[in-house]
């Protein structure tokens, strides 16, 4: 299929609003690439680019080592799923799926045969002769990707394809996907999504894109990593709170010994903790974040715990129960518990919350100490 290399890429609309800079990306053949970010970082937009339905501004776009930024969207070898379905109604399944190699004027015996062969990897062949109004959501969005596989592109782009599909249907799409890329190994795939899960266990590497902030001093990518890497390293605090739900938890705490292991005294409750994360001399008195997920947290009656506060709401929800604190200040981040299985109700009561040294994170002004 395909490489992709975006060098210095940017994107400023009417010569005032800067959406994107500094993009620097090497997409390899066969990977599925994830963009993800709160909205307004410019993940669809970055998709369109790639595509050639938005101009890039600066930078270059490569496409196997050819640059392509005056390309024609027609003439990328790119097919993209949008969305919406974006299917013509008044057609059957298969004269969608083969509309576009009409147009490109290919033999129908070829059209038939890359018809034929998407349909029976996306379980569509029985659907062939049914029109869309016939069909269900996640049929309509399989016969979208079908309509890209028949054009054998050198890339695929879908943009945010399952938002549009209810929970049930969203897992088994997402899973259908997942079976397609097995099936199609050497493709390489760029997903835009907000769903963390679909990140999460679709993606070969993820993208984490910020907003730009008005200072001029952010650049777009905050992190690029697999799955777990972002989960388990999180480089920034933007990072270790965007992946993952709920969100991590961030306590403001003063470095109290350092070496191979740092010790930690929290502000909030006053307990101290431990974390894997090593610490220079220099680090003696820094004030600090740790970052605990909600579930690494342990419910704990020693004295070495990060956070100590009274339950104000709890979700029962039987593989784990959701354990919400009421906040020092109406200003301050909401601490959450996450433990394991049913528990008695804590509701009400003061609970004290410690984590493995091994699960305990350390941000200094926003940066994790493994990145300085």
């Amino acid at each position: 299929m395909a490489n992709l290399k975006l060098t210095d890429v940017a994107k400023v609309y009417g010569g005032q609003v800067e959406v994107l800079k500094d993009i620097n990306l090497d997409i390899k053949t066969g990977e599925l690439i994830v963009f993800v970010g709160p909205s307004g970082c410019g993940k669809s937009t970055l998709l369109r680019m790639i595509a050639g339905l938005e101009k890039i501004s600066g930078g270059t776009l490569e496409i196997d080592g050819t640059v392509v930024n005056d390309v024609p969207p027609s003439e990328r070898g790119i097919a993209m799923v949008f969305q919406s379905y974006a299917l013509y109604p008044h057609m059957t399944v298969r004269e969608n799926m083969q509309f576009a190699l009409k147009i490109a004027k290919k033999s129908q015996a070829e059209i038939d045969k890359a018809v034929e062969a998407a349909a029976e990897k996306l379980q569509l062949t029985e659907y062939l002769d049914r029109l869309p109004k016939a069909l269900s959501g996640g049929q309509r969005q399989r016969v979208a990707i079908g309509r890209s596989i028949v054009r054998d592109p050198k890339v695929y782009l879908f943009d945010e394809p399952l938002s549009n599909l209810d929970a049930a249907l969203r897992v088994a799409t997402r899973i259908e996907i997942a079976q397609l890329k097995e099936q199609m190994p050497d493709s390489t795939m760029i997903y835009v999504t907000h769903d963390q899960v679909e990140a999460m266990t679709l993606a070969s590497r993820i993208v984490v894109l910020d907003a730009l902030k008005d200072n001029g001093h952010k650049y777009s990518i905050a992190q690029v990593g697999s799955p777990l890497e972002l989960y388990e390293t999180p480089n920034s605090e933007f990072v270790a709170r965007f992946i993952g739900s709920p969100a991590m938890n961030l306590l403001e705490a003063e470095i109290v010994g350092t070496g191979e292991t740092t010790t930690l005294k929290t502000t909030l409750g006053g307990g101290t903790i431990t974390s894997n994360v090593p610490s220079t001399p220099q680090d003696q008195g820094a004030k600090v974040n740790i970052g605990i997920r909600p579930e690494d947290a342990i419910e704990t009656d020693a004295d070495d715990y990060a956070f100590a506060g009274e339950v104000e709401v709890e979700e029962r929800l039987g593989e784990v129960t959701l354990l919400y604190f009421k906040r020092a200040h109406p200003d301050a981040d909401q601490v959450i518990g996450k433990l394991q299985g049913i528990h008695p109700t804590h509701r009400g009561q003061t609970i004290r919350l410690a984590a493995d040294p091994s699960k305990v994170h350390i941000f200094r002004n926003g940066v994790s100490l493994l990145y300085r």
